[in-house]
């Protein structure tokens, strides 16, 4: 006769065998992240009892989020950069790792590039950037957070100074983003550069984050190429550009502003005396934008580097006499026979031939 424990064992391996399907997936998962984490937890003996007890809050939050736990975390120790990209995590892979992130007193740098977060991924990312004081540098770029995704980052952003760098590329950010980003340019101080490349802000965006960028006292550097500021919004920008005093590092580049854009441009070049270094390139600029652009930059004092402006033949005299007024000031020519070898024009090297793009 079978004593209890064997018939609750019998009954057990029954259920198992009877599982198709997505139960039969999870139970395979289960039993996979099981013997990983006792692997992992063996060799983790020679770890501080800090360490043991991070991997163990993290494999029980895995087992309650019913998702494999990610071995390299259970090896990071003291490391101070937690890098995850491409893991495919998802939010309840996020929701696990919330647990021993929100803890970890030695992560600085947290880069979960590409991995599904999308909203709920983005709201339990920002339980743990509302907690945690370590974390300096977050890279969520291409995790389609959206709108409500970044509104959870940046109310959370907003409670912890810490946080310096953060990147959002590819996070299919539009006009209504614009107004949780405008918040938090106005109201964390202690961000440094911020990347919001390969996103849909557009001419909206662009009239409600200028005036942000006008009273922001912290961010350094700005990443906003490759999205839609044009028109009005391009102008706006610029009106924010020109108020702004902290500024060192723009990039704008692939937007679109047009002659409207770069002669907004220039009037801020004018009387803005921080900026140091600005990407305009391709940004349907053509010879007449491009002198209203220059007449900024005659007067401007601390511009040093202008990168890659797409020249016409029409160009090529401007960017010499650019070099014959502002000795000082690189200017980058990016011309279409080698695309990826933008050349610097100089005083005593000229620009080479360039092609008949504008600018």
């Amino acid at each position: 006769m079978n004593g209890p424990g064997e018939v609750q064992k019998n009954e057990d391996q029954e259920g198992e065998a009877a599982a198709t399907g997505p139960q039969a997936e999870t139970l395979e998962a289960k039993r996979s992240w099981t013997a990983d984490s006792h692997s992992a937890l063996e060799a983790e003996g020679t770890h501080g009892f800090g360490e043991r007890v991070m991997a163990t809050l993290y494999l029980e939050s895995c087992r309650a989020n019913s998702v494999v736990p990610v071995s390299c975390l259970l090896r990071q120790e003291s490391a101070s950069e937690l890098n995850l990209r491409h893991r495919g995590l998802g939010p309840q892979g996020v929701r696990a790792l919330a647990s021993v992130l929100t803890s970890n007193p030695y992560i600085k740098r947290l880069d979960l590039r590409d991995n599904g977060l999308c909203g709920a991924g983005a709201d339990a990312l920002a339980d743990v950037l509302r907690k945690n004081n370590i974390i300096s540098d977050v890279d969520l770029s291409e995790n389609q957070i959206g709108a409500a995704g970044l509104q959870a980052i940046c109310t959370a952003l907003a409670l912890n100074p810490t946080v310096e760098k953060m990147q959002l590329q590819g996070n299919r950010l539009e006009e209504q983003a614009a107004q949780h980003l405008a918040a938090l340019l106005l109201h964390h101080r202690g961000l440094k550069s911020l990347d919001l490349s390969y996103n849909q802000l557009n001419d909206l965006a662009g009239e409600i984050l200028g005036p942000a960028v006008a009273e922001n006292t912290g961010l350094t550097e700005l990443n906003l190429s490759w999205n839609c500021l044009r028109g009005l919004g391009a102008a706006a920008f610029a009106r924010g550009l020109e108020a702004n005093i902290f500024l060192k590092v723009l990039d704008i580049s692939h937007n679109g502003f047009g002659d409207s854009g770069a002669s907004a441009i220039g009037d801020a070049l004018r009387v803005n005396n921080v900026l140091e270094e600005l990407n305009m390139r391709n940004n349907r600029i053509s010879v007449s934008g491009a002198l209203k652009l220059g007449l900024g930059l005659q007067v401007n004092q601390t511009l040093r580097i202008l990168i890659d402006i797409q020249v016409s033949r029409e160009c090529e005299d401007l960017a010499s006499s650019m070099n014959e007024i502002l000795p000082g000031l690189c200017i980058k020519l990016y011309t279409s026979r080698r695309k990826d070898w933008p050349q610097a024009s100089t005083p005593s090297q000229p620009a080479s031939a360039p092609s008949d793009s504008g600018l």
